[in-house]
C-alpha cells in the first residue's frame, strides 16, 4: 500500500494514532486474535472491570492510561511497572515519576484475578495494561483503536530507568523532543501523544513552581489555581489538567493556546517554540477517529520502532 503524503500524515498524526503505535504493532508478533482460543472472553472481562472502575471514579481512566504509558516508556510494554521491589532489584513504583502518584494497580489486580479464574496463566499483565488503557479512553468518551496482544511480562524492573526515561513535568521543549525521540517518536507525534493530558489531574506540588514563577499563564486561570494551591502547603491538592478533565476531547490543545496549561511541560508545546506551527494541526482528527486509525495502517511506524529502542 502506498504511503500517504507528509502533509496528510502531519494532519492525521493525533493522539489516537500515536497511542496505537505505542500500544500496538504491525510486526507480526502481536495479534488482535492472540487469545481467541486460549481465553476468548478476556476483552469483555477487562472492559467490564475498567467501566466499573471509571464509573466509581472518573479519574481512574486517566490513571490507567498513565500507568500503561509509564510502563511502555521504560524498557518496553512489559508490565515492569507493576512489580514490587525484590532482593535483586528496586522497582519502578518508587521512582520519582511514580512515587505517590501511580495508581490503578488494584484495578489491574482485579482484572488479573478474574482472568486467572477463567484462563489460568494465559493473559499477560502487559496485555491487560494495554487493553485497560484503551478501554479507559473509550470510557471517557474518546476513540477506540485496534488493540493487539501477545506481550510478555518482565521479571525485573528498573527504578533508575524510570527516573531517567520518563518525561518530567518541568521539561523544556527541547527536553521533551529528545525524550520522545529516544523512543522513536517525531516532535509532531510527541505533541499528539501529549493530548493524553486531556484527562486527569495533577498535584499542587507538581505545578506550583509554574503557578508562581512563570509569566506565560492566563491571569484569571492563575488566580483560580492559587486558591487551591498556595505558595506553601496543600501539596496534594489536585487541579485538572484541562477544563474538561473527565472527558477525552481536544480541550487540552485549546487550553494551551489560551495559556491555560497546568504543567510547565504542557505549555512548552505552545510557547513560541518550534512546536507551535504543528501544534494547531491536532484538532481535526478527534472528530473522526476511525479515519485516523485507518490512516495509521499506512503510517510506516510499527511498535518495534519503539519497543526496540526501549530495550
Amino acid at each position: 500500500m502506498a504511503s500517504p503524503t507528509f502533509s496528510s500524515l502531519f494532519k492525521l498524526s493525533t493522539f489516537t494514532l500515536c497511542l496505537w503505535v505505542l500500544l500496538g504493532t504491525t510486526s507480526g508478533q502481536l495479534s488482535a486474535n492472540f487469545y481467541a482460543r486460549t481465553c476468548p472472553n478476556f476483552r469483555s472481562v477487562i472492559t467490564r472491570a475498567v467501566n466499573t472502575a471509571v464509573a466509581n471514579e472518573a479519574r481512574m481512566g486517566a490513571l490507567l492510561l498513565r500507568l500503561h504509558f509509564h510502563d511502555c516508556f521504560v524498557n518496553g510494554c512489559d508490565a515492569s511497572v507493576l512489580l514490587d521491589d525484590t532482593a535483586n532489584f528496586t522497582g519502578e513504583k518508587s521512582a520519582g515519576p511514580n512515587s505517590n502518584s501511580a495508581r490503578g494497580f488494584d484495578v489491574i489486580d482485579t482484572i488479573k484475578t478474574q482472568l486467572e479464574s477463567q484462563c489460568p496463566g494465559v493473559v499477560s499483565c502487559a496485555d491487560i495494561l494495554s487493553a485497560a488503557a484503551r478501554d479507559s479512553v473509550v470510557a471517557l468518551g474518546g476513540p477506540g483503536w485496534g488493540a493487539v496482544f501477545g506481550r510478555r511480562d518482565s521479571t525485573t524492573a528498573s527504578q533508575s530507568a524510570a527516573n531517567s526515561n520518563l518525561p518530567s513535568p518541568a521539561s523544556s521543549l527541547s527536553g521533551l523532543i529528545s525524550s520522545f525521540s529516544n523512543k522513536g517518536f517525531t516532535a509532531n507525534e510527541m505533541v499528539a501523544l501529549s493530548g493524553a493530558h486531556t484527562i486527569g489531574q495533577a498535584r499542587c506540588s507538581i505545578f506550583r513552581s509554574r503557578l508562581y514563577n512563570e509569566n506565560n499563564l492566563n491571569s484569571s486561570f492563575a488566580t483560580s489555581l492559587r486558591a487551591n494551591c498556595p505558595s506553601s502547603g496543600g501539596d496534594n491538592n489536585l487541579a485538572p489538567l484541562d477544563a474538561s478533565a473527565t472527558s477525552f476531547d481536544n480541550r487540552y490543545f485549546n487550553d494551551l493556546i489560551s495559556q491555560r496549561g497546568l504543567l510547565h511541560s504542557d505549555q512548552e508545546l505552545f510557547n513560541g517554540g518550534s512546536a507551535d506551527a504543528q501544534f494547531k494541526d491536532h484538532f481535526g482528527c478527534f472528530g473522526s477517529p476511525r479515519t485516523c486509525m485507518e490512516q495509521l495502517d499506512m503510517h510506516g511506524h510499527t511498535c518495534m520502532d519503539i519497543e526496540d529502542s526501549m530495550g
